[in-house]
């Protein structure tokens, strides 16, 4: 695949997809939980064969794996793939603590080197890709594993793009604590419902899972503390830039364009900035592509793996 930025804009006018994926409770179902270092983590691994090419999945904030659940059927077609919660989220635990994108990366690569992967390619959304990008960087210092690719999803690839929505903003403050307490879940609907597109707005069903991952284990009164990323993105901002820039590890971007927090115009400063890799633009799709856009995504990532894994 050349390294010269490739621009797609598909168009997508409605949310379909052929791709019904898997209830809350089928994917679960899929996996189980694993001790990876310290903390016990829920993990799926489609199992394949132990020489088949990997995929690993890294959701976003402040959902979970399940944010994968419609592609996951046609990715373990072609690929073993593997998909966790990360700390804090989802059916992992959720420690009373500050969360770090550099732990979360440190826990991506244990759980990969315990399985035996030693090669991999990304696909990551959102705060996935601040730790997908933490990965690049240590993989030009280090032999194992080796990433072979990398697709990302609307995320924050530079904090000077990041439009954090109000309610983030509180959530990081002095009064982050606070205001998770007064949140309900009105509040948390509405602040999803818009970051995505508006022709293709979450169901209900998603809401519903949505609330009810993020209250597993008491684990909505963690949200404040998993918020540390945002700092880590200031800090770590020309590290995790030279992880895209300077990295020869092939790219793709899919974006939603519509997405208030990171779309289009996190697209534009990323021309600017990395200046390679296959940018897929979804003119009307906000900041989750791959439930609001599913197939869409699946055939776009699917191209591009196979281009380069």
């Amino acid at each position: 695949m050349t390294t010269d930025q490739t621009t797609l804009r598909p168009s997508l006018p409605t949310k379909q997809s052929t791709s019904e994926g898997y209830t809350l409770n089928d994917w679960r179902a899929l996996g189980g939980m694993e001790q990876v270092g310290d903390h016990s983590l829920f993990v799926i691994d489609s199992g394949a064969e132990a020489n088949q090419d990997v995929i690993v999945l890294i959701h976003g904030f402040p959902t979970s794996s399940w944010d994968w659940h419609k592609q996951w059927d046609a990715l373990c077609a072609r690929y073993r793939v593997i998909a966790m919660d990360l700390l804090g989220f989802g059916y992992s635990d959720k420690p009373r603590q500050r969360y770090s994108i550099h732990e979360q990366a440190d826990l991506v690569l244990a759980l990969l080197a315990a399985r035996g992967v030693s090669r991999c390619a990304l696909l990551a959304h959102d705060y996935g890709d601040t730790v997908a990008q933490e990965i690049l960087a240590r993989c030009r210092q280090q032999a194992a594993p080796t990433i072979v690719a990398a697709c990302l999803l609307n995320g924050g690839l530079f904090p000077e793009t990041h439009r954090a929505r109000f309610a983030q903003k509180l959530l990081v403050g002095p009064a982050g604590g606070l205001f998770v307490r007064l949140m309900g879940r009105a509040a948390l609907e509405r602040n999803l419902t818009a970051v995505f597109g508006r022709e293709t707005p979450p169901s209900q069903t998603e809401l519903d899972n949505f609330w009810q991952l993020m209250n597993y284990n008491n684990g909505r009164s963690n949200m404040h503390r998993l918020m540390w990323y945002i700092k880590d993105r200031r800090v770590h901002r020309e590290r995790w830039l030279d992880a895209l820039r300077v990295s020869t590890v092939p790219l793709a971007l899919i974006n939603g364009s519509s997405d208030p927090v990171s779309g289009a115009h996190m697209v534009a400063r990323y021309r600017e900035l990395v200046g390679r890799g296959t940018i897929i633009e979804l003119p009307t799709i906000g900041h989750y592509p791959q439930l609001e856009a599913p197939d869409a995504v699946t055939r776009h990532a699917l191209t591009f793996f196979e281009e380069t894994v």
